[in-house]
């Protein structure tokens, strides 16, 4: 940090199993990747290529490369791996992962109809590989899933081997876990908190209003995900309650 504050709380070190930022990358250029690690980098674990956007990236690999060089990984967006899978070119799949030297993957059936089971033997068959973040929720607003649903399905794809498990929300932040307002479906999220550890799950939370209340619910150490790059270090300071948001929150107190 550039000087010294008190009552700042206390932020888990790369590599980290908590307090994780997921970055989405929509179609970042080479030079756009080389700014954006020089200035938020720091403050990155791990970037998703969205959806099926590196399908059609130019100079994919060299922006691959931005990201290696700079430690943070990188992986394909689940509705890829849907693409894949839908076009019975799972095989074709996990080529991939080895050609562009990816060491995760993210399965997914937002998008798709998949047996549960079908899905998690994809995990299983990917685990051996690669190390797998699995996403829970449907893209389809309307398909509203129940609480008991959520939590049976993350720990069941955590037991087929999943790393982490993803709370869906689209790169817009208004399906799964949110309702088409933005708006957290905060009975939702507690139930999950019940059965599933916090440091296993991955928010997407690519709101600003939404990344506070996981900030104020679960502390500076919560797992975000689908975070725009322009504000990872906005969101940084959300974590650290240096922004109007929650600046009270880690005061303990402080007389001001």
């Amino acid at each position: 940090m550039n000087y010294t504050l008190s009552h700042i709380p206390e932020r888990t070190e790369k590599p980290r199993e908590s307090g994780f930022t997921m970055v989405m990358d929509k179609g970042l250029s080479v030079r756009e990747a080389e700014d954006f690690v020089a200035s938020s980098g720091a403050y990155t674990d791990i970037v998703k290529l969205g959806w099926a956007t590196s399908y059609v990236t130019p100079n994919l690999r060299e922006k691959l490369d931005v990201y290696r060089n700079a430690g943070i990984p990188t992986y394909f967006g689940g509705t890829l791996f849907e693409a894949f899978v839908v076009r019975n070119q799972f095989d074709d799949y996990r080529r991939l992962l080895d050609t562009f030297r990816l060491t995760f993957a993210e399965v997914s059936d937002g998008s798709l109809e998949m047996p549960h089971e079908q899905k998690c033997e994809y995990i299983r068959l990917l685990a051996r590989q690669v190390t797998v973040l699995s996403e829970v929720g449907s893209k389809d607003a309307e398909k509203i899933i129940p609480p008991y649903k959520w939590i049976k399905l993350m720990q069941t794809e955590l037991l087929a081997g999943a790393w982490k498990v993803i709370g869906e929300s689209r790169e817009a932040g208004n399906v799964g876990l949110f309702r088409s307002s933005g708006e957290v479906r905060e009975g939702l999220v507690e139930e999950i908190l019940t059965q599933v550890p916090s440091e296993k799950i991955i928010w997407e939370a690519p709101q600003k209003s939404q990344q506070v209340f996981f900030i104020k619910l679960l502390g500076a150490n919560v797992n975000l995900g689908n975070i725009a790059p322009n504000e990872v270090i906005p969101v940084e300071t959300i974590r650290l309650g240096l922004r109007g948001d929650t600046f009270n929150h880690f005061l303990n107190g402080l007389q001001k």
